[in-house]
């Protein structure tokens, strides 16, 4: 299978389990679940579902327990989003083309969306027997690790801190690894632990990767965000450099932005090389990140 046909077969899967695990409108509270299922159903590049059910290839994962575990994921990273786009974060009116959640709705029930679908995430991942307990348990710690204050929330109150601010190329990367990377980190943990047990051979190599694409789809974000436009996007563009925030293209520039996204993808290919073939799927995406328009 090619890949433009796994993906799009992964896609429809991922959409399909979203389906499953998000509340139907027609249980109450009618209006929480109809914003909750707008926010995360029918748009998004759905990254992190893929990376998961491309590192659950290299351990003969279910494809149940990756359906489960790709949705927890994405609700975890539609969250985000929305809390993001409330005006307390970044203020922001659009997002995946369409109007943000606290714009279609408000702004308390963008708050009530993001609560609801964190809780979701982990309704996902222990319902049924889609995953063994111990598995249940080790995505369970994986997610919450990744999204608490050492991982996403911690760096999106340094984002937050750092408006106006001048950081270092350190800083602004422990910053984006923290906000970003630790959620495309767990995609990966998530997908391998879902199958047979890795080594720590293999969840070493799979770190490093993840790490790579990690940091290398943020810096895509900021070109993107220096370079496209809203409509392109389906965000608005050049919002960062508006609201003074620092970014790898305001503090190296955009050709050493480019370069470095183009390292970042060797080095996660070259932490993919003791499994050959059979990380095709981590390599390709990898050049998803890398090549990407939006």
């Amino acid at each position: 299978m090619i890949f433009e046909q796994w993906m799009r077969t992964v896609l429809e899967r991922v959409e399909q389990a979203l389906e499953r695990y998000l509340p139907p409108t027609s249980t109450a509270p009618a209006r929480l679940h109809d914003a909750m299922r707008y926010a995360v159903l029918g748009g998004g590049k759905r990254v992190r579902p893929l990376l998961c059910h491309a590192a659950g290839e290299l351990t003969a994962a279910r494809t149940e327990s990756l359906e489960a575990a790709a949705a927890a994921l994405e609700m975890v990273h539609v969250y985000s989003l929305v809390h993001d786009d409330m005006p307390c974060m970044d203020d922001d009116a659009l997002r995946r083309g369409k109007p943000t959640v606290h714009v279609k709705y408000d702004e308390a029930m963008a708050l009530l969306v993001g609560d609801a679908l964190q809780s979701q995430a982990f309704v996902a991942l222990t319902e049924g027997a889609a995953l063994a307990p111990i598995q249940q348990a080790a995505l369970t710690r994986e997610l919450a690790l990744a999204i608490g204050s050492i991982g996403m929330a911690g760096g999106q109150a340094i984002d937050l801190a750092s408006v106006g601010q001048q950081l270092t190329r350190d800083q602004l990367e422990t910053m984006h690894r923290m906000k970003t990377g630790a959620l495309l980190r767990a995609s990966v943990r998530m997908g391998a632990l879902a199958g047979e047990t890795p080594d720590a051979n293999t969840l070493s190599a799979l770190d490093a990767y993840a790490a790579a694409v990690g940091l290398a789809f943020q810096v895509v974000d900021d070109i993107l965000d220096a370079t496209s436009d809203s409509a392109t996007l389906g965000k608005t563009a050049g919002k960062d450099a508006k609201d003074g925030k620092p970014t790898y293209v305001s503090i190296i520039g955009l050709d050493a932005s480019r370069a470095l996204a183009a390292q970042l993808r060797s080095d996660a290919h070259a932490a993919l090389a003791p499994f050959g073939a059979r990380a095709q799927r981590l390599a390709e995406l990898a050049d998803l990140v890398v090549n990407r328009v939006s």
